[in-house]
């Protein structure tokens, strides 16, 4: 078929070649769905062949497709939730993933606690599902709280002799970020803990399982869990300080983790000391799915209490959700390091 008159020749020969800088653009874009350690390692290469298809084939749902589902199974993979077994390397990872997924699971199930012991301190509960509830969840908070003890205690000697010996100059960021995530906390939770609403509470045989103290710094820390965020109105009344500890408190928390996830991925453990930890993690998992179970029996089961007390409101649901969905993260990841064999040593 000739053209029509008036039009130009037909072209012959290949189709032009888009030019190289906006398919350069397009390749560097794709290749964000990967890790940055992995883009660092692989991306000039890969970047350059994806360059030459990109060029044949600019445009490939499929191609964009299974880009990303590489690249969420290689974040996956550096978090220690999927790939092969990376050794010793790969336990620190999935370790590192389960301490963040405690750290929201803690966050979200602590504010309930504390929502459940302001009306402990007042009265009894009015039905047997609270009172299982507050049991679980207390004896689980206990539980987990002398793990973290018994997990840092090892960690934390490792991390001070790499810095005596200088083999890990990359510690001092976490342990920064571990150091003021924790002082803020500290300090913001004792302040705004003597605003607690269980102060005053009428005194029954029973009241001592919440200890005061403690239920008001969980309280004052976990203060930006609240179903206020939908409602601006009512939120702009609150003191300007307390707003401030709002936004404030999640920040601490977020450094706290972040702190502790990079100082478990940097760290040199022993074979001996990293497969104690994940048998600490193993246990730990197995407190968040107590503390689970006591939060889901209060929340499906409980009804009206006294006073109007130990009420379940949408944001005890969303918090179910939301520690539901770390419990199940912590368990992959500590499943997964529990199948990566101890690394050997000269002797064996």
């Amino acid at each position: 078929m000739t053209p029509p008159s008036g039009s130009p020749p037909a072209a012959t020969g290949p189709a032009p070649t888009p030019p190289r800088g906006p398919l350069e653009r397009r390749a560097r874009r794709l290749l964000r769905w990967y890790p940055a350690d992995w883009r660092a390692r692989y991306g000039e290469e890969f970047a350059e062949l994806l360059l030459a298809e990109l060029s044949e084939q600019p445009r490939a749902w499929r191609r964009t497709a299974d880009l990303a589902r590489c690249g969420i199974t290689a974040r996956l993979a550096g978090a220690g939730l999927a790939g092969p077994p990376a050794g010793p390397a790969g336990a620190r990872a999935s370790l590192g993933t389960l301490a963040c997924s405690l750290a929201v699971f803690l966050t979200f199930g602590t504010a309930m606690w504390a929502q459940l012991a302001i009306g402990w301190q007042w009265a009894p509960p009015a039905t047997t599902a609270t009172t299982v509830a507050m049991l679980l969840m207390s004896g689980s908070l206990l539980f987990l709280a002398l793990l973290a003890l018994l997990a840092g205690v090892p960690a934390g000697w490792a991390a001070i002799l790499a810095g005596f010996r200088r083999r890990a100059p990359g510690l001092r960021a976490p342990a920064w970020l571990i150091g003021a995530g924790a002082l803020v906390l500290v300090t913001g939770g004792r302040h705004f803990g003597n605003g607690w609403p269980g102060t005053g509470g009428h005194w029954w045989p029973h009241q001592g399982l919440a200890p005061g103290g403690i239920a008001a710094f969980g309280w004052a820390s976990t203060l930006s869990v609240t179903s206020y965020w939908a409602h601006p109105a009512a939120l702009a009344s609150f003191p300007p300080a307390e707003l401030a500890w709002m936004v404030l408190s999640p920040a601490a928390v977020l450094c706290l983790a972040t702190g502790a996830v990079q100082l478990m991925r940097r760290l040199e453990l022993s074979p001996r000391v990293l497969a104690f930890e994940t048998r600490i993690g193993r246990a730990a998992a197995a407190g968040m799915t107590a503390f689970l179970a006591g939060a889901l029996c209060w929340v499906a089961q409980a009804g009206p209490g006294p006073h109007g007390l130990f009420l379940t409101g949408d944001i005890d649901a969303a918090g179910l959700a939301v520690m539901a969905a770390a419990l199940v993260t912590g368990w992959l990841a500590i499943s997964r390091a529990s199948t990566i064999p101890p690394a050997r040593t000269p002797g064996d």
